[in-house]
């Protein structure tokens, strides 16, 4: 009945039926299931529980959580309940519903209950106490009365509303009622049977009682389906407080206390106690069995949270990018942590940043992590900077071994005969693995076992025939190491003359992080990783990390790695932290797991900062023609980080260099070298635009920046096309110094919004990359050597030339020349190499030199990287 009641409202309804020998622990599991999925609204416990095992009742009924209890048993079975029905909290979803029924049907005979004198025949739980209480909460003077009762009939003919649940057949006859009271039957009895059924009775035998009551309930037809209606509306009231609850976070946020001057990030971070990291998960909405921790202050979310928020409303999606910056960077991560602090803590949005994880090579060098700085930072420092939860280092192993394996099979291609290399790769009577088959499906053979398949068929199953010359997957590390940019390997004696020159990356410039950060789930990441092509064949062919075999082995290093890290900011609101692709030969944004799942935790009316590498030129274009189209999200806006000094650089100001210290013109006022520069953020801010996306402005304040200087900016901005321009002073007062620009956002976000891609997939490669340049760089075309030309045309005969592209150009210029700035224009883009990542799924290619290992400096960070041995707090990190 409650199954088909469900069905015809449209209640989805699910019956969960366990063995009959469920043991106690297999109940409160199942239980406990349900409570943790956020898809559920109501669990029904049917009793009494038919299992030959001992099982307590009461202990598995009270494992439901009172928020989905629309059975009431809960509330019947504590001390609660008499409390709650005595006070009369009729209201809540988790009224018993039997007895709430039987209290609807009361109410709509129209009798007074107010001073009425009411009978209860039983005190069970499931019905006698609980209708007690809500007739006392009536304001009705009840008697309760039960087998022991003595003389039953002088308590009943007194009753102005007689409620019987004995479970004893036809117990209350017409001479025990008064005349014209209200009777109801809750009573389901079996009597005789007739015609192969078994007839039900109730506990008041209808034929008499009816002739004297002045209404009366009948048995079957009368409190049953009243109890199963007060069960839906249980069910729908929990659904509307549970979806309430979902959209509305429980957080503590902490309080900043800051300094001035300013300290240095790693004091500022050490001097703030973050809150546990299970208590920032639960009062944004994620259940315990949806979280793994890593020590107290960070966690990895589980996939399956996107699952059971499938039907959650996402919120406003906004990328915070930036200008064309100096070699020092603007404040871009600052500026999105900061936005973020503002709007959560102090304009009470529900807001998720969501940010890359650094790489410890830059971290150990000059740049420094990306933790933000200043009063917005993400924390603990130390530990968002240094491993983390192991990502990077999963990306690395797995590059590696696909690395390995490649190597690997041209050394034994090369040194054994066809017959040896397929015994070795099909041993006799063992069953060919999933990965194998594919490749056997890939090139057309039918055949499924060793045995089926023909002398010409093993030898094109076994050899991959790999052009050593055509190679492009080089090893990995996560760490800055000029002398690694060339190297030489196969010298051993035991790989018989088989030497190449090679090279090594790192690690976030692999393949493998921009498929992590591109992968919808972990199917998708599998077959993202089996796509990446790295060689081809002498015959042209592409050698794919399926056709080596070992896709489910990388994959199953990665499965972790796919799960999002959750952090906090100083001032305790949630960030996402995941994947850390570089902005060049990879499109430099953090993953799309991480930005759907904080859209779906923040709820329709909170709010998504995320973040894009380098210029909006670079990391923004490719947010918007490479993320957002494999993830089919749409912008609502986005924040444009400038600043005083890289504005004065772009209008001819001096060279920036790291650690050189800055020359005095970006020290001290000069207005006319900042308005030559301001042609820039005009650029700047088109690009953000011609993408349908209302665009503000950030303009990021240093202590060197005067008011006249700041305000410039701001008025040039607001002029020229930006929906609205603010000063954000995020790194000195935290969240309180971005309200302004958190307020721009939230306007910016209610805004209209008509995003469109720079250009359609079908066109060729090299027509979409002119697009880019002409409509990003402001350049007049790509010149593409014809050796490059015959590469891009040999992609499209492969199948690749509907991929976006992803441009690998310097970050110090809006053109490939980093002496110009500002806005320059008659240039044109000379393509000197064109790379393909088929996993990722983009075409890059290389205009100019594009350095994937860096180098350590004269005097690198790690000089000041030390760990305070009395504490085992690390301290230097900037």
């Amino acid at each position: 009945m409650k199954i088909k009641a469900a069905t015809e409202i449209g209640i989805e309804a699910q019956h969960i039926k366990l063995g009959g020998q469920s043991t106690q622990p297999e109940v409160i599991s199942a239980l406990e299931s349900l409570n943790n999925d956020p898809e559920v609204h109501g669990i029904i416990l049917q009793l009494p529980l038919d299992t030959s095992c001992t099982v307590d009742e009461d202990l598995c009924t009270n494992t439901i959580l009172p928020s989905k209890d629309v059975d009431g048993l809960l509330i019947r079975l504590t001390e609660l309940s008499s409390a709650r029905l005595t006070r009369g909290v009729l209201d809540s979803s988790h009224t018993p519903c039997t007895p709430k029924g039987c209290l609807r049907l009361i109410k709509s005979t129209g009798v007074k209950l107010e001073g009425s004198k009411a009978v209860v025949i039983g005190r069970s739980k499931i019905v006698g106490s609980p209708m007690r209480d809500l007739l006392l909460a009536e304001n009705c003077t009840v008697t309760t009365c039960h087998s022991r009762t003595v003389d039953l009939s002088a308590e009943t003919r007194t009753a102005d509303i007689l409620v019987v649940g004995a479970g004893k057949a036809r117990l209350v006859t017409g001479d025990m009622v008064k005349p014209g009271a209200v009777v109801i039957d809750c009573g389901i009895n079996y009597g005789e049977e007739k015609n192969g059924k078994r007839e039900l009775i109730g506990d008041v035998d209808y034929a008499s009682v009816s002739k004297v009551a002045g209404f009366i309930t009948p048995v079957p037809g009368g409190v049953g389906p009243m109890t199963v209606a007060m069960l839906m509306e249980n069910t729908v009231k929990c659904a509307e407080k549970q979806t309430a609850v979902s959209n509305s976070w429980d957080l503590s946020y902490l309080p900043l206390k800051r300094i001035n001057p300013v300290p240095s990030d790693s004091e500022i971070a050490l001097a703030q106690t973050p809150n546990k990291i299970r208590n920032i998960a639960r009062g944004i909405g994620i259940p315990e069995d949806k979280l793994e921790l890593y020590g107290d202050y960070k966690a990895k979310i589980k996939l399956e949270l996107l699952d059971s928020r499938q039907s959650t409303k996402q919120g406003n999606y906004v990328l915070v990018c930036g200008i064309t910056p100096t070699p020092l960077g603007e404040g871009k991560s600052t500026t999105t942590i900061g936005l973020s602090q503002s709007l959560s803590a102090h304009l009470n949005k529900q807001t998720i940043a969501c940010i890359r994880q650094p790489s410890m090579g830059p971290t150990f060098g000059i740049k420094g992590g990306a933790a933000g700085g200043g009063y917005s930072q993400v924390m603990p420092m130390d530990e968002f900077n240094m491993h983390l939860t192991g990502d990077i280092h999963a990306i690395a192993t797995a590059h590696n071994l696909v690395a390995a394996a490649l190597d690997t099979r041209i050394f034994h291609e090369a040194t054994q005969s066809d017959e040896a290399l397929f015994k070795r790769l099909c041993p006799p009577e063992k069953p060919l693995p999933p990965i194998m088959l594919r490749r056997l499906q890939k090139l057309g053979i039918a055949g499924k076992t060793p045995e089926e398949l023909s002398p010409e068929e093993r030898v094109r199953f076994a050899r991959l025939n790999i052009d050593p010359t055509t190679i492009m997957w080089n090893r990995v590390l996560d760490m800055n190491d000029r002398f690694l940019r060339k190297v030489t390997v196969g010298q051993s004696a035991t790989e018989k003359g088989m030497v190449r020159e090679t090279k090594w990356d790192i690690t976030v410039a692999s393949e493998i992080m921009a498929v992590l950060a591109l992968a919808t789930d972990l199917s998708d990441l599998k077959s993202r990783i089996g796509r990446i092509v790295v060689a081809n064949s002498v015959d042209n062919v592409p050698v794919t990390v399926d056709d080596l075999g070992v896709t489910g082995a990388c994959t199953a290093l990665m499965r972790e790695a796919l799960k999002p890290t959750l952090m906090q900011t100083l001032e305790g609101s949630p960030v996402l932290v995941h994947a850390g692709p570089f902005a060049n030969i990879a499109h430099g944004n953090s993953s799309i797991i991480a930005d759907r799942m904080a859209l779906k935790l923040v709820g329709s009316e909170g709010y998504v900062c995320t973040e894009a590498g380098f210029g909006a030129d670079i990391g923004g274009e490719k947010f918007f023609d490479i993320k957002c189209r494999y993830s089919g999200l749409k912008p609502s806006a986005a924040v444009l980080v400038c600043t005083v000094r890289a504005l004065k650089m772009h209008g001819g100001g001096p060279k920036v260099t790291p650690g050189g210290g800055l020359a005095p013109e970006y020290k001290e006022e000069n207005l006319t070298l900042l308005c030559e520069g301001l042609c820039h953020l005009t650029k700047q801010i088109a690009n953000v635009t011609q993408f349908g996306t209302p665009c503000v402005v950030a303009v990021n304040r240093f202590h060197t920046d005067t008011d006249k200087e700041l305000e410039m900016v701001r008025e040039h901005a607001l002029k020229n096309g930006a929906f609205d321009a603010q000063i954000a002073e995020n790194w000195e007062k935290g969240g309180e110094g971005a309200m302004e620009l958190a307020r721009a956002v939230v306007k910016a976000c209610k805004s209209p919004s008509n995003f469109k891609f720079l250009y359609d997939l079908e066109q060729p490669l090299i027509s979409k990359m002119n697009i880019i340049v002409q409509k990003i760089y402001g350049g007049e075309e790509v010149v593409v050597p014809e050796e490059i030309a015959e590469k891009i045309s040999n992609l499209e005969k492969q199948g690749y030339g509907g991929l976006p592209i992803c441009m690998a150009k310097t970050h110090l210029s809006l053109s490939c020349d980093v002496t110009k700035k500002g806005v320059p224009t008659d240039f044109k883009v000379p393509i000197q190499d064109v790379r393909l990542s088929a996993g990722a799924g983009f075409v890059y290619p290389l205009a100019g030199t594009i350095s994937t290992m860096p180098g350590l400096p004269t005097r690198p960070a790690f000089y000041n990287i030390d760990v305070d041995t009395d504490t085992g707090d690390i301290t230097g990190l900037f």
